[in-house]
């Protein structure tokens, strides 16, 4: 219930408003949010519409296509970390393109907020490239033709000093241009949102969104936003991933990890800072004005060498935490990279987390060292300005595979190959990085079937046993790799990698277990949130399936969905663990509704938003089950267990001379897996044996019309 004290006349979170523009036929119109409320924002919004709009089957670069931006009830309202925006459209490199979700942090979710807009629809096909300049609620299609071919940053550039500083560039590279598979798009110079959405934008002739806001977003209690705000920076959030303690010993803490990302230290700075280097330090639980100094992301990816290369560390919108890292590299643009670059996580570190140990002797080049740090920054700026999706490190991977065993030899034709300077990796000159990217952005030459992902290039270059490889880290049969997998509290992570129809980019389990508290204390709090102690197991020592585990697996999911549909950053939230000690280290879950309400005005507590979570879940399950594929070759079918929730073979195969549920291997079990499908599927509301939405669960979530449609569709069991 909304609080009775406010402006009936305003929108308190929610601006009211969704902008639909047709490049088709050039007209641009408004709807209202209020049928959509039910699915928050974000991903929920964004997935009603493409439930509601594009067919099933639809091919995902034809004009019958739609994308989706979106953001939610709490962006840019003065919440911590929450200028996150999901970007809802077809896939164009997994099995049977089904709906997927890309998300972005940067500027633009907030752009799009302050300008009046819960989301933008996209639709039709423009004959000639234009770009989208969106100022409050002046709309323009503009014509883009002299930028038409450029990289991300020149777009960028250009677009701003021709509409002002003041708007946000989200732009598409040559390789969405060129319909690559693996397609991103860039906001903020280095922010990405991948699943091949620019690819989609491509197929429109649709250069660049150029977004600027000056509305004001109304929240019911500002301050109460403001306490709550205070609150979670002073007692509750770590650093990145919210980690919550310190990678080193400092006198503060009672304990602190080596992989933490808390890796602030005296003596550690941002060498390169503008009026000389600046001391991380020692940033305490407590002192609201030092959190972003706690996260040097540039030294935790590529090791102490990034410290002289470090301006600063850098955030989206609304984020006290700054996980992205400005750095100043010349060698990487004397070889065709850029001079200033970094990024946060894996484009900040492709060459050396994913390629290296592949390579194996064919290159020299050793991880943390400088020449590993010029490698990465070369491949990581250069992929960003080509607007190059890497599909969480699967490009560099396969590429890496593929020059090592001699199959990219075998595939090309002489002279495509001959066009590459293959020996760079062996003679350690990452001059050739810059062309080779180039060639498979321009989608139309044989090397450039690795940027449409496994599921073609396995197959065109006869190459099935890639599958199947653990160095592969392909963990879905229907095209993408783990994203915090199995190695992530065994099945636990597996069934969340299950879940969506592209890698989940789920960190709600993961931030758990790389928080750094010791595993006892971690028991404790699994107790307390997932039921049992049990709920979790140490790395590489797991036991089988327990209902606490799916617990865990399902909290992980829904929370996950209902960050990307409010939208917060799922790469810190949720506040499981907290960094103080008076606390005894409890995070404080339920800041989300709490910081709802102060927003929205609307009475809603935890179990609410878990259930609209579970409900969002659950159409996008739903509109999966419209357009997939079954054993029978048809489109429609609602037989996830043996279609889409089927792991590749190597994580039950791995360390054959180690046996399953056994201390020093991450190897799972098919039967114990398949209880744990069973059982997620119970939690969910969903058929236990298909995993499939059911006529009862629809009923629970309160989605009669899409009950009444896969009824139609023959795709209720119990109907």
């Amino acid at each position: 219930m909304a609080d009775s004290k406010l402006d009936p006349n305003k929108s308190y979170g929610w601006t009211g408003k969704i902008l639909r523009v047709n490049l088709t036929d050039k007209t641009v119109s408004v709807s209202p949010t209020d049928p959509y409320k039910e699915y928050l924002g974000g991903m929920g919004i964004a997935n009603k519409i493409m439930y509601d709009e594009v067919p099933a089957g639809t091919d995902p670069l034809s004009p019958e296509n739609k994308i989706v931006f979106a953001v939610g009830p709490l962006t840019a309202t003065g919440v911590p970390l929450a200028g996150r925006t999901t970007i809802a459209s077809l896939s164009t490199y997994t099995t049977d393109h089904q709906v997927v979700d890309a998300h972005t942090g940067g500027m633009i979710g907030a752009a799009i907020k302050k300008a009046g807009w819960d989301a933008i629809v996209i639709e039709g096909a423009s004959d000639e490239p234009v770009y989208l300049k969106i100022d409050d609620d002046d709309v323009e299609i503009k014509p883009a033709d002299q930028v038409w071919g450029q990289g991300t940053r020149a777009t960028t550039e250009a677009l701003s000093r021709k509409e002002g500083t003041d708007f946000c560039v989200a732009t598409i590279g040559p390789a969405g241009e060129n319909l690559l598979p693996y397609a991103c798009i860039i906001n903020s110079r280095n922010h990405s949102a991948g699943a091949g959405a620019a690819a989609v934008m491509g197929s429109k002739k649709l250069k660049a969104l150029v977004v600027r806001g000056s509305q004001p977003i109304y929240v019911a209690d500002p301050q109460e936003v403001a306490d709550l705000s205070d609150y979670m920076l002073r007692e509750i959030v770590g650093s990145n991933n919210n980690h919550v303690v310190p990678s080193t010993q400092q006198e503060w803490a009672e304990y602190f990890d080596k992989g933490s990302r808390w890796t602030a230290q005296k003596g550690l700075t941002w060498a390169l800072a503008e009026g000389g280097p600046i001391d991380t330090g020692e940033p305490k639980p407590g002192e609201i004005n030092t959190v972003g100094y706690r996260c040097m992301k540039a030294f935790k990816d590529e090791g102490p060498e990034a410290e002289k290369y470090t301006i600063k560390m850098d955030g989206c919108h609304s984020c006290p935490i700054h996980c992205y890292s400005d750095l100043r590299v010349p060698a990487s643009a004397a070889n065709g990279g850029y001079e200033i670059t970094g990024n946060t996580c894996v484009p900040n570190f492709p060459f050396t987390n994913y390629m290296i140990k592949i390579l194996g002797d064919n290159t020299s080049v050793e991880a943390g060292s400088e020449d590993a740090l010029i490698w990465d920054q070369v491949f990581g700026s250069t992929m960003d300005d080509l607007g190059l999706w890497c599909n969480y490190g699967q490009i560099y991977r396969d590429i890496a595979h593929c020059y090592a065993t001699g199959l990219l030899q075998k595939v090309l034709p002489p002279e495509e190959y001959a066009e590459i300077n293959w020996e760079g990796f062996k003679n350690n000159d990452p001059s050739m990085v810059p062309p080779l990217l180039a060639k498979i952005a321009a989608n139309d030459s044989e090397i450039a079937y690795i940027g449409h992902g496994p599921i073609v290039w396995t197959e065109r270059w006869n190459d099935p046993d890639w599958w199947n490889t653990p160095a592969s880290t392909l963990i879905n049969v229907r095209g993408w790799p783990v994203h915090h997998a199995h190695e992530c509290f065994g099945q636990v992570g597996l069934l969340y990698n299950m879940v969506f129809n592209r890698d989940d980019m789920i960190h709600s389990a993961v931030n758990f277990q790389g928080c750094g508290l010791p595993f006892e204390l971690k028991q404790q709090i699994a107790a307390e949130v997932w039921g049992d102690a049990s709920a979790i197991d140490p790395d590489k020592n797991y036991t089988p399936m327990n209902e606490y585990k799916v617990n865990f697996a399902w909290w992980s999911i829904v929370t996950d969905v209902l960050h990307d549909s409010l939208t917060l950053c799922n790469w810190v939230w949720p506040m499981t663990m907290s960094p103080t000690k008076a606390r005894d280290y409890r995070g404080d879950l339920d800041l989300e509704a709490k910081f709802m309400k102060a927003v929205t005005g609307e009475d809603v507590t935890t179990e609410d938003l878990y259930k609209m979570g579970a409900k969002i879940t659950t159409l996008q399950r739903a509109n999966t089950a419209r357009g997939m594929v079954g054993a029978n070759g048809q489109m429609g079918t609602n037989d996830f267990r043996n279609v889409h929730d089927v792991v590749t073979e190597w994580p039950f195969t791995m360390d054959p001379d180690i046996e399953v549920f056994t201390e020093g291997t991450n190897k799972m079990d098919k039967e114990d897996f398949q209880t744990a499908l069973t059982m997620m599927y119970e939690c969910f509301g969903w058929d236990p044996e298909l995993g499939c939405p059911t006529a009862e669960c629809l009923d629970y979530y309160d989605m009669p019309d899409v009950k009444e449609d896969l009824a139609a569709l023959g795709l209720l069991p119990d109907a």
